[in-house]
């Protein structure tokens, strides 16, 4: 079909299959558009043609968001999604111009991450008699010691980890790959995981023999799981109940940041594309920042 006189619903169909197969954005990702141009598509109708939507009609879906009581964050997302979109519609020439550009997105109200005072994850880190205690373990040493993001936790293979070297290979957004360092507690708690993992929780199958965290079914742990697993583990633990996978990167990138780390290492650490992303970790002003790695984490030291 001429690209010219598609309709939206046939745009934005095309929109999400380049960008989970030729972009090879995350699920996550693609399932974030695809929410947010579905709404877009109620609100312009399913068969309008894309280059006769205007600027107006952007404008005019943002104002009933606000005033269903959309969070501002959420309409910056939603603008954020339909300038992608019609970015691509230029491109493939449905449209002669990409009509939201220019359109201001809510002002927002900075934030600064919530994190975890040491303390508490040195609460999260207690032995409990938790059946999966081994594993638990070694996935919270990995994640903040990491600061890895939940779904690139969960995504890890056997061959990503390297003990004699202390690193980490990470698959992170758009499937960049990045080496982290493995803090020397993460090790010896890995090592006692995967003892016990090959001794118990063989992999139901060769496709899942290369995941490093199973659940009791021995296939590959979920997000959800790890999710759950954290509130279970506050309560059990008296930690703070309102961990989260992400306060836990959030967590790892202030301790760094307070221990003395160059701001850039922690983007690197952390995988943003962006500096301006992990300058939400401060608000300080950071001068000379010279500490190492193993110096400044809470988790770099051994276990005792």
């Amino acid at each position: 079909m001429d690209a010219g006189k598609q309709t939206l619903q046939e745009a934005v169909q095309s929109f999400l299959h380049e960008l989970a197969d030729v972009r090879l954005a995350s699920e996550h990702t693609v399932s974030a558009y695809r929410r947010d141009l579905s709404q877009f598509i109620v609100h312009c109708g399913a068969d309008a043609c894309v280059h006769h939507i205007t600027r107006t009609e952007v404008q005019d879906w943002l104002v009933a968001g606000h005033a269903s009581g959309l969070a501002a964050s959420t309409l910056a997302r939603r603008l954020s999604a339909v300038c992608s979109f019609f970015d691509t519609a230029v491109q493939s020439g449905g449209c002669k111009s990409n009509v939201a550009a220019g359109v201001r997105a809510p002002k927002q109200a900075k934030r600064l991450p919530r994190t975890l005072p040491p303390e508490q994850t040195t609460a999260l880190m207690q032995q409990t008699d938790r059946v999966s205690d081994h594993r638990d373990l070694a996935l919270l040493a990995v994640m903040y010691g990491c600061g890895l993001r939940v779904s690139e936790a969960v995504a890890l293979n056997v061959s990503d980890i390297d003990l004699d070297a202390c690193e980490l290979r990470v698959l992170g957004k758009g499937r960049k790959e990045r080496i982290v360092p493995l803090p020397a507690g993460a090790v010896q708690y890995l090592q006692v995981y995967l003892e016990d993992r090959d001794e118990t929780l063989l992999p139901k199958s060769d496709a899942q023999a290369q995941a490093i965290f199973l659940n009791k079914h021995h296939t590959r742990l979920s997000v959800r799981s790890v999710q759950r697993m954290l509130k279970e583990r506050a309560l059990q633990t008296g930690a703070d109940m309102a961990v989260t996978p992400h306060r836990l990167r959030h967590s790892f990138a202030t301790h760094l940041l307070a221990g003395g780390v160059d701001l850039r290492a922690i983007q690197e650490l952390l995988g943003h594309a962006s500096l301006a992303t992990t300058e939400r970790y401060t608000h300080l002003d950071i001068a000379k920042l010279t500490s190492v790695y193993d110096q400044a984490h809470p988790r770099a030291r051994k276990v005792k």
